[in-house]
């Protein structure tokens, strides 16, 4: 523990944890094997799994007139509500501009990536190899599919819901179910997948041309309509 830390009453920490100066951590919060906080304040009743990084610098670089690469100041904090539980292997970098949040109940599962100056809102569940890049930010009650991301700068409104994979590139300011790269509404990215295939076939020779109504047959499922 590093000078002026503190670690509230009914805490956990497994061997190797590593609790910088001046971190806070709530009560009744486990801190996993070998997990670093650093320039951080951790809510109560948090799990923090084993390996997690907390607090590291954000990926801030720009070239100046000499075409040398120098970093950007990462020096403000990040901050965990209550409840939170970060799974084994995931960072949360620390704010350059403005401190990076992440709200009451909200759980990140293995390898997952916070960028510096996100803001994520409560109750958002970000499933493995999910990542947020700088200074953007995820809404209330939203949920990220594996793999998924969404780009630098860029803002998700509450109760969204990315599938596997998916990329968002531009804001989304309506609730609901998106998916692909670039993200859109899962409806219209089902159409499209849907219609490239069967253009693929023709392409190949396959199959016959399909008459216009087709996804209107009874016998296609529901999803490509």
């Amino acid at each position: 523990m590093g000078a002026g830390a503190h670690v509230g009453p009914r805490c956990t920490l497994e061997p190797g944890a590593y609790i910088g100066p001046n971190v806070h951590v709530g009560s009744g919060t486990r801190v996993g094997p070998n997990a670093s906080l650093e320039h951080c304040r951790v809510g109560a009743h948090g799990v923090l799994h084993a390996g997690v990084r907390i607090g590291a610098d954000g990926f801030g670089f720009f070239v100046d007139g000499d075409d040398i690469v120098r970093k950007k100041p990462q020096l403000l904090a990040v901050l965990l509500g209550d409840h939170v539980e970060l799974g084994a292997g995931s960072c949360v970098d620390r704010g350059s501009w403005r401190d990076t949040v992440i709200g009451d109940h909200t759980k990140l599962d293995n390898l997952v990536q916070v960028g510096h100056n996100v803001q994520i809102g409560r109750g958002s569940l970000l499933c493995a190899h999910a990542a947020l890049g700088g200074s953007s930010s995820l809404g209330d009650f939203c949920v990220m599919g594996g793999k998924s991301a969404v780009a630098d700068h860029v803002d998700v409104c509450d109760r969204v819901r990315l599938a596997a994979c998916s990329g968002v590139t531009k804001h989304i300011t309506r609730p609901g179910d998106y998916a692909g790269l670039p993200a859109r509404p899962i409806g219209e990215w089902r159409r499209e997948v849907a219609h490239a295939r069967r253009a693929a076939r023709r392409s190949e020779g396959d199959g016959p041309r399909e008459a216009p109504g087709e996804l209107d047959r009874p016998d296609v499922p529901a999803w490509m309509r």
